[in-house]
């Protein structure tokens, strides 16, 4: 017989979650385990909202399993520890992001790159070791293992810091991996949405002059002016393009809409790296001459592993990066979500759920 979700757990939690196909956000009761030996329980102050909690509840992916509760940037006060939790207690300011398990014994958790996990469990929409499925931070209480917590530092903002937990660590790890976080480095970033605009902060942070893309020229003054960012460029413009041919050592292209990426490899030094972060719905057409004329890599990334994730808090507390959000109420959820299909936000919008949130 199945078990409801209200029932399944002996702890009773609040959220809002999607039902159906139609993505519609409404209250529920469900259940939360009880705080294991080494689980750490938060309530949750703010969770950010991310596109790609709009792709699952509307099963964009083919994957979702109703009803599921969205939400992956989450900040929260811990209100109770487990027994052989070591590195957390009571009152503490913690994050949880994309993941709240992993096997913790393959190639990839011993090297901390839990993100590549096999058997990685997903902070909503996952299932969990026991069988019953994970439920996200659009509600008000939550609990991890105490490995999948992150410790926030202190003098890093909480609501406008929880969209770090995805775009932070999304922009911070390939800028790291592919070697564009060394001072003077040349940088493009495609795209000035949520995902481009902390790209673009997270590059300044390390010194790059940084390029941005965009098909708007209407950006160009919040690029320059609001971003700091070093140049603009209008991508449509063939002669702009033209004239950016060679210049950059690297490009974070955060853009999810269908585009060519031949100009992109064109406006890269030889030995350049086009790093892709967007999910375009179709594939990419590219000549194999564009990459071998110049040693010049096409790469994907996705968040970054625990280790790297805490290191990306620490790194953007001690040089003030955040998100530039738009902080809503939980009721205000389903509007925010027809606002972010229509790109209506600068940039991220940010759930204050400890302040609006009330069990029904």
């Amino acid at each position: 017989m199945t078990t409801s979700p209200e029932s399944e757990h002996p702890i009773k939690s609040f959220g809002y979650a999607a039902r159906d196909t139609s993505g519609s956000l409404s209250p529920l009761t469900f259940s939360r385990r009880i705080t294991g030996e080494k689980d750490v329980r938060l309530k949750v102050l703010y969770c950010g909202i991310c596109h790609s909690d709009l792709h699952f509840v509307k099963i964009d992916w083919g994957i979702t399993k109703y009803p599921v509760v969205p939400g992956h940037e989450i900040v929260g006060v811990v209100t109770e520890v487990g027994s052989k939790v070591e590195k957390f207690k009571v009152g503490d300011n913690v994050g949880v992001g994309y993941l709240v398990g992993s096997c913790r014994s393959c190639e990839s958790c011993a090297i901390d790159y839990e993100q590549y996990c096999p058997k990685q469990i997903t902070t909503y929409g996952s299932t969990n070791f026991d069988g019953t499925q994970t439920q996200g931070g659009y509600s008000d209480h939550i609990v991890a293992d105490e490995h999948f917590v992150l410790r926030w530092p202190e003098n890093l903002q909480l609501d406008s810091g929880a969209p770090l937990l995805c775009a932070g660590i999304t922009t911070y790890s390939p800028l790291r991996y592919f070697g564009l976080d060394k001072p003077g480095t040349k940088v493009g970033v495609v795209g000035l949405g949520g995902l481009g605009h902390v790209a673009v902060k997270m590059a300044k942070a390390f010194g790059a002059e940084v390029t941005v893309f965009s098909t708007s020229a209407a950006k160009k003054k919040e690029a320059i002016e609001g971003l700091k960012a070093d140049h603009f460029i209008i991508s449509k413009d063939e002669q702009q393009m033209q004239a950016a041919r060679g210049t950059l050592d690297g490009i974070i292209d955060s853009v999810s809409a269908h585009h060519p990426i031949a100009p992109l490899l064109s406006a890269l030094k030889p030995h350049g790296k086009l790093v892709v972060l967007g999910i375009p719905d179709k594939p990419f057409e590219v000549a194999a001459f564009s990459l071998i004329g110049g040693r010049k890599l096409v790469a994907g990334s996705n968040i970054g592993g625990l280790k790297e994730t805490q290191e990306m808090l620490d790194f953007a507390a001690e040089h003030g990066v955040t998100a530039d959000i738009e902080k809503i109420p939980i009721d205000y959820v389903n509007t925010a979500m027809e606002r972010l299909l229509k790109s209506d936000v600068r940039y991220r919008f940010v759930i204050d759920v400890a302040n609006s949130i009330k069990a029904e």
